[in-house]
């Protein structure tokens, strides 16, 4: 049982390896965490593209708010 579970981890650090790899030439600028939530939130149903439209949303806010006009001096 214990090899079982022992490969059935293995098999999912390897795929999770390949998704991050796929990510990063794809210049997602997403890091592991964040790779391993979507793929959690696709396999519990979320749709994807909405997903990534969230994503890109968040980004661009969080630029907004990074800007220099926004910094007080």
């Amino acid at each position: 049982m214990a090899s079982a579970a022992n490969a059935n981890l293995n098999a999912v650090r390897e795929t999770m390896d390949v998704l991050l790899e796929i990510s990063r030439l794809l210049n997602t600028g997403l890091d592991m965490e964040s790779l391993s939530i979507c793929v959690r939130l696709c396999e519990q149903g979320i749709n994807p593209e909405a997903l990534s439209a969230v994503i890109k949303e968040l980004r661009k806010a969080s630029e907004t708010l990074k800007a220099p006009e926004n910094c007080p001096n």
